[in-house]
């Protein structure tokens, strides 16, 4: 962040910095922000004083009455501060800040935590740019109901201006602060799934992975909405999304429990819902009757402007565009390997081999057109030996499928039907990922851009297409999910049912749901959630915080 950009500092995000400097950059610089239990208390704390905008007279018009304002916001320009003060008393010059806190104060005998007492610094000099006389002030817990006083003295008053020039001298480096190290703070931290403070020290050879805690939940509550019949229409009832079939109310879902909406073919959505879901942040997805994932709804764009930045620098870095390409690659062939080897029984010791040495030339490639030649040939020899993994010999007999090659646009059996439609809800769930970090998911590395192409979504998508689709796919054929008959022809191509096209629905849900252990960092996340880890790991990686973008390969 240039140090130009930073004007007026908020008054909370200087307490946030002396608090863990990482966390002021991400939330204030990068625009980052998560909601957990200790930000929805603290709202909770503040809803009487943050309900409405207070004002606060100047020394002389408040003579010698005593007056109390709440939520008042003011702008120091000369000390470069600007805030909202909670709740300030003042009297014949004299003001008195009140900053309301969660929780309990510090034991007996403890000082006020120095993230606290710079925010009172900060509120003082507020105060006193604006006329005021400021000696002291008072911190409200709000747990324990305790109000406690805190001088405002020079000392503090000094640390205070530090702590303002620390914080521009931080912000003005291209790479944000370090994350902490072992620090207990981390774990009642909202942003801590996004700072990623173990995981970043592990990759920047900082931390051995023992010391990687789990910061993230292994569960997703919020899930995607799917519906697949034409003539369905969505609204909204209070807080409850309602899916009607000729005007009458055949399902809903609450907005709390839905993370996308996904529409295939003609469904209609009303206005009061597409805007109640962009400001939640939930996109609408939309899809083809056939399945192909050609639009996204969202609300405004996420306002990570250094991370989209970094992007476009990089990708029009030739070397570190062939960087990136080489480890997905690469990671897609071995994932590939590893999925024969465990699931095609009978395939020859000898592809396997051609396909390792494959993946180590795909590390080496001097080029992107060489990179795509390798791709091709690990791809050629992936599908020809797919069929050995399938047990149910029918489907393949039934559906004509050709062996010989990978087809699509349209597909022209049913085998590559199932490919192409998970390929696409994949593409789709990693657009949504890609989106919410701060992406532009139409710009690549590996897949070049062109007009309408979810480029990025495509990169980030090789490692796991054998991992989430292919799996899928297998795991659908030989529990007999769908049979050949669930599939109709038409326009020269195959596609599923919509009966069918549910249960697919429902595996590749299911799939993603999958915990699995992290090979990078020990712990068990779903597939779900190691797609988003990995794109925040691509960020940390363009953001120049670790070397290399770290692989996801499966043992």
């Amino acid at each position: 962040m240039p140090a130009d950009d930073i004007s007026l500092i908020p008054a909370r995000i200087l307490n946030e910095f002396v608090y863990c400097p990482r966390l002021a950059y991400l939330e204030w610089a990068q625009s980052e922000w998560a909601e957990n239990a200790h930000t929805a208390d603290g709202t909770w704390v503040h809803r009487r004083i943050d309900g409405h905008e207070g004002w606060l007279p100047t020394p002389e018009e408040a003579e010698d009455l005593p007056f109390r304002a709440r939520s008042v916001s003011l702008s120091a320009p000369h000390e470069g501060l600007v805030g909202k003060l909670d709740m300030v008393d003042a009297a014949s010059a004299e003001a008195v800040p009140v900053e309301y806190k969660r929780g309990r104060p510090p034991k007996s005998g403890e000082p006020a935590h120095p993230s606290d007492l710079v925010q009172l610094g900060a509120q003082a000099l507020l105060l006193r740019e604006n006329g005021w006389s400021v000696s002291r002030g008072f911190f409200y817990y709000a747990e324990s109901r305790e109000k406690i006083e805190a001088a405002v003295d020079e000392t503090l008053i000094e640390f205070t201006r530090q702590s303002i020039r620390n914080l521009r001298e931080a912000f003005a480096r291209e790479i944000p602060p370090p994350p902490l190290v072992a620090s207990p703070k981390c774990f009642g931290c909202s942003l801590s799934g996004i700072c990623l403070p173990d995981e970043t020290l592990l990759l920047q050879n900082q931390a051995a992975p023992p010391d990687v805690r789990q910061l993230l939940a292994p569960t997703d509550n919020a899930l995607p909405l799917y519906l697949q019949t034409n003539g369905l229409a969505v609204g909204i009832s209070g807080e409850v999304l309602e899916v009607r079939e000729k005007g009458k109310v055949i399902s809903h879902a609450r907005f709390i429990d839905t993370s996308q909406l996904c529409l295939f073919g003609n469904v209609q959505v009303s206005t009061q819902t597409i805007r109640e879901l962009a400001q939640r942040n939930i996109p609408i997805c939309y899809f083809s009757y056939g399945g192909w994932f050609c639009a996204i709804t969202s609300g405004m764009s996420h306002r990570n402007v250094e991370l989209r930045r970094a992007q476009f620098r990089t990708a029009f870095d030739a070397d570190a565009t062939l960087k990136i390409s080489r480890r997905l690659v690469s990671a897609k062939i071995l994932n590939s390997r590893t999925f024969l080897r465990r699931n095609a029984r009978e395939i020859e010791t000898s592809l396997l081999t051609e396909l390792k040495r494959l993946a180590c030339g795909a590390e080496k490639a001097s080029s992107l057109s060489t990179l795509l030649g390798i791709e091709g040939m690990a791809a050629r020899i992936y599908f020809q030996s797919f069929p050995m993994a399938i047990k149910a010999g029918d489907f393949l007999s039934q559906g004509g499928f050709d062996s010989a090659s990978r087809n699509r646009r349209p597909p022209k059996d049913p085998l590559n039907a199932l490919f192409s439609f998970l390929y696409s809800l994949l593409v789709k769930e990693v657009t949504v990922i890609a989106a919410a970090i701060g992406f532009d998911p139409y710009q690549g590395f590996y897949h070049q851009s062109r007009y309408g192409k979810p480029s990025l979504a495509l990169d980030l998508i090789e490692e796991f297409r054998v991992l989430i689709a292919d799996s899928a796919v297998l795991s659908i054929i030989n529990n007999q999910l769908v049979t050949a008959t669930d599939f109709q022809r038409a326009g020269g191509g195959v596609n599923l049912t919509t009966a069918a096209r549910r249960r697919v629905t429902e595996a590749f849900e299911r799939r993603l749901q999958e915990m699995i252990t992290h090979p990078w960092f020990g712990y068990r996340l779903s597939y779900r959630r190691i797609l988003y880890v990995q794109t925040r790991l691509l960020a940390r990686h363009l953001m120049g915080e670790i070397d290399h973008f770290p692989p996801f390969l499966t043992r």
